[in-house]
């Protein structure tokens, strides 16, 4: 049987050279139909950039040609970094003129042209992630072209006469790539959408979505599947009546904990105590046991990969009817689960772990706030409210800290970092930007998750099918010197400074001024947690093994992964067949998955941006307090005390003496005067320019 792992063994032990069609088809003593499909499996394989094709059109292994695949970081000045597929590996460098027309997030195959300084050069493009632009028309007496507002797109697309959609100069316009450039054909496109003046924050929000190409609507298909199957379930056929061999768990006490605003409800918590200690029910939402395999919502929800969450609304991965309705694990009706319940000792130490189908009844729909008040400020109206709850919340409580302690203690990264959170006036206008809050509830649910990720990504290792894993690899100990240089200025840094060292620094800072801003650099020179079927451990949590298992709703990831283990739950052991069938399918979720996410958190803070831009528009002239949280060769970047909201002093805009940059100090420095700015310094400025376009906040002192 000719088949991806065939071709494979047969190059790993058959061949020591690249060969032509016919010769493989003659070595591998195929028949006229199986040659056949020989011809569509190199072609998958090329694709996939597993097998590469020269120039004399002979066939080989890339991993014997010097070639790697991977992911392209492309950097704003033309150059890029490919990130590989296989974990553990650095990045490779790509210098501009390598770049091969390469956009951000494609998928590349790049050839090492010097090893040593991991520098290389991308040779095919495998698959490309912007498909879509949105710029500025500008007319000139010979061509049209599209200028994008996106700075990482780093040309103009040409556009003809014929596909200009009726867009004039100054047009603010999505087009499509038709072309994409190469070394040595600029970049074609068509226009497929005018969008009109961006009047208001809902219509910049419209503009974000297009220029990421958010799909906003479901297709007719999926929304008509979704209908019948709550149809379905609310015609007789309820959640108690499942019939796949459900524990009966309406019985616990059980409650969610969102925001307030959330209302696709993932994941719910019952908990007790026992004679060892604590027993931890997690329970999840069973979007599997509605969702099949390569069913239309599947696919759709495969697609996409998140969901996506602006201020004013969610994109979300799942129609409405399961997200918000039929899955969402909402208060006081019954809902099908997939529950991990855990036991563990006084010390934390996980000491058993079952995973099975249930039902609930979600006793209360509980927010971070209301739990604040119960466990943190005592608040009695609260209390009395929820008095039959008390004490599960007490026990939450307690087991929260061990299981806290126990995984800073093994060197996980302890990072409290607030993020910004619009809020809006009626009519959908930001109101103001403030540091979201994060309590001990947050800490709670954070804790317990991290608990059963655990547990079912160390169950499936441990059973040894192929699965997907939330993987963090290690740190390059270069960037931990730099920043060293920010935390203890002129000192020198040691040479033998570990990964572990990172969690040695955060405690170091701990309470001081500047603690928000190191933690946010720490965390920027670290490498972007991802997907893969390789597990590698999750650095940042130091964990062995870690998997997304607790929002199916909103992550595809953790669906995949309920799926694998209904699997081994049930059949107990997995075919041959099956096996190979899961280590093809998951290389390309994984990769996708990771893609997807990325480009979520893009698209999420390019509307934050401009929601602080359409905040700070008519405060142009007022003077605020802030703080240094970023220091450039070009200025300085603060962030406002009374606001969530940051801007940018230019260096030229610093009119009382010429600064200087110290790279060893990371602080800009006057040369006449003295003055030093450093990170976290606080200082006063005042709104200067706001620029619509470019989503810019400009401040001078």
């Amino acid at each position: 049987m000719v088949n991806k792992e065939t071709v494979l063994s047969f190059f790993r032990e058959k061949t020591r050279k690249p060969l032509s069609y016919k010769e493989i088809v003659s070595l591998m003593r195929l028949s006229h139909p199986e040659a056949r499909a020989l011809k569509r499996i190199l072609r998958q394989m090329m694709r996939e950039g597993e097998i590469v094709m020269t120039r004399k059109g002979l066939y080989g292994p890339a991993g014997d040609m010097n070639l790697i695949t991977g992911r392209f970081e492309a950097h704003g000045d033309g150059y890029g970094f490919v990130v590989l597929e296989k974990p553990g590996e650095r990045d490779i460098f790509v210098p501009a003129r390598w770049t091969m027309g390469a956009m951000d997030n494609d998928r590349v195959i790049v050839r090492i042209e010097n090893r040593q300084r991991r520098e290389g050069r991308i040779i095919r493009i495998l698959d490309r992630a912007t498909t879509r632009i949105v710029g500025r028309l500008d007319v000139t007496k010979k061509a049209a072209y599209v200028r994008p507002i996106n700075k990482s797109v780093r040309f103009d697309l040409y556009v003809s006469p014929g596909d200009m959609n009726k867009a004039r100069q100054g047009d603010k316009v999505v087009a499509e790539i038709v072309s994409f450039p190469t070394d040595t054909r600029p970049p074609s496109g068509k226009i497929v959408k005018v969008l009109g003046m961006t009047e208001d924050p809902r219509s910049e929000v419209e503009a974000i979505i297009e220029e990421f190409n958010v799909p906003k609507r479901f297709p007719r298909g999926v929304h008509e599947d979704a209908k019948l199957l709550q149809a379905q379930t609310f015609q007789g056929r309820g959640p108690a009546v499942a019939g796949d061999k459900r524990r009966d768990l309406r019985d616990l006490s059980t409650v969610t904990i969102d925001g307030e605003r959330a209302r696709d409800f993932d994941d719910a918590v019952s908990i007790d105590l026992t004679e060892h200690g604590y027993r931890l029910w997690v329970h999840i939402a069973d979007v599997g046991f509605y969702v099949a395999w390569d069913s239309v919502i599947d696919l759709e929800a495969r697609k996409r990969g998140t969901s996506i969450y602006f201020p004013d609304r969610v994109i979300p991965m799942l129609p409405k009817e399961l997200s918000e309705d039929l899955c969402s694990l909402k208060p006081q009706v019954e809902r099908l689960s997939f529950t991990v319940e855990m036991d563990f000792d006084r010390y934390g130490q996980r000491l058993a772990a079952k995973y099975y189908p249930g039902v609930i009844k979600s006793d209360e729909r509980m927010t971070y706030t209301s739990v604040r008040k119960i466990l943190v400020d005592n608040d009695r109206r609260e209390r009395e409210k929820y008095d039959y709850l008390l004490r599960e919340f007490e026990i939450m409580n307690e087991l929260c800290n061990v299981l806290r302690e126990k995984r800073l203690k093994r060197g996980s990264l302890d990072f409290d970092l607030p993020e910004p959170e619009v809020l809006l006036d009626i009519q959908g206008r930001p109101e103001t930007i403030v540091k979201a809050e994060r309590n001990l509830a947050h800490m709670i649910i954070e804790e317990f998750m991290i608990a059963a990720n655990e547990a079912v990504a160390e169950h499936l290792e441990s059973v040894g099918v192929p699965s997907l894993y939330r993987i963090h690899e290690e740190p390059d100990p270069v960037k931990l010197e730099g920043i060293v240089k920010v935390i203890k200025p002129g000192t020198r840094t040691r040479k033998n400074l570990k990964p572990a060292d990172f969690s040695k620094l955060l405690v170091e800072i701990k309470g001081t001024p500047s603690e928000e801003i190191i933690n946010y650099m720490v965390l920027r020179s670290l490498k972007q947690a991802r997907y893969s079927p390789h597990n590698v451990g999750h650095f940042g949590l130091a964990s062995k093994c870690y998997t997304h298992f607790t929002s199916p709703i909103r992550r595809y990831p953790d669906l995949v992964v309920h799926r694998i283990l209904r699997e081994v739950l049930t059949k107990r052991h997995l075919s041959d067949k099956r096996v190979k069938d899961l280590e093809s399918l998951l290389p390309d979720i994984a990769f996708h998955s990771s893609r997807t996410e990325r480009l979520a958190d893009e698209a999420e803070r390019e509307v934050v941006d401009a929601m602080r831009v359409w905040f700070m528009k008519d405060k142009v002239g007022e003077e605020y307090s802030g703080m240094v949280v970023g220091i450039t060769p070009f200025g300085l970047k603060v962030r406002l005390n009374d606001f969530y909201v940051e801007g940018f002093i230019h260096v030229s805009y610093m009119t009382d003496d010429f600064y200087s940059y110290n790279e060893r100090t990371v602080s800009l420095f006057g040369r006449n005067t003295g003055k030093t700015f450093r990170i976290g310094d606080e200082i006063k400025v005042r709104t200067d320019r706001v620029d619509m376009e470019e989503r810019e906040i400009l401040f001078g002192l």
